[in-house]
């Protein structure tokens, strides 16, 4: 399993690549700034980063370069337009490991998504096994919830929803952050489900575990 950035902002493309790469396993955020890309590539939990080169806030280009100059060796696939040889030129020579021409089929990108995490040191082995926050231990391993020393269980959708939470522990995340990580981008976004799930963890984990911000979403106590 990796954990894979996607930095694009037409919604339709991220959520399609989004949902084909946690169909195989891999844990996917998706956002459509190039400047809160690249913050999240540069935070050292993400093991491969899909990017486009029309983004708001920097373009991709800059992402990249910012990136590298920083001394991140993330990997980095960008999206280019088919017709635009200057664009993937550019791309490779400021530090892209691969590209993908739109339009593209899945199956290719998934085959260089592969083999680009095949060329870099096992991303397990560098991330914590065990995520711990506000006295809830997470293995990620053995896809346990402990509290108090306590194991508590927990459904698929609600490890996956801790897993978000305890990673990004002190951290306001949105409604919209949480629907498209746990639910995908193509799930109803006005549904309740989020508020819903929220219940369920803080009657698992303990009401203080997680906070409700108003206006702005959901934050886990460290």
């Amino acid at each position: 399993m990796a954990r894979i950035l996607i930095v694009e902002d037409e919604r339709r493309i991220s959520s399609f690549i989004a949902k084909g790469l946690r169909a195989e396993g891999h844990v996917t955020t998706c956002v459509a700034d190039g400047r809160e890309g690249l913050d999240l590539a540069l935070s050292g939990d993400v093991d491969l980063v899909v990017l486009d080169i029309g983004l708001p806030g920097i373009d991709g280009f800059e992402v990249l370069e910012r990136l590298r100059a920083q001394g991140s060796a993330v990997p980095v696939i960008v999206l280019t337009a088919r017709d635009s040889v200057g664009d993937t030129v550019s791309a490779l020579e400021g530090g892209a490991d691969d590209y993908m021409p739109k339009p593209f089929r899945f199956a290719e990108l998934l085959a260089r998504v592969r083999l680009r995490l095949r060329q870099c040191p096992d991303p397990s082995a560098q991330r914590d096994e065990v995520l711990r926050a506000g006295g809830v231990s997470l293995d990620l391993r053995t896809r346990r919830a402990m509290v108090g020393g306590r194991q508590v269980d927990l459904s698929a959708r609600e490890f996956r929803l801790a897993e978000m939470f305890m990673t990004n522990a002190g951290q306001v995340l949105s409604r919209e952050q949480l629907l498209d990580h746990v639910w995908g981008m193509d799930f109803d976004p006005g549904s309740n489900v989020v508020d819903v799930y929220v219940g369920y963890l803080r009657k698992k984990l303990g009401s203080d575990t997680i906070a409700t911000v108003r206006g702005m979403g959901y934050r886990f106590n460290r």
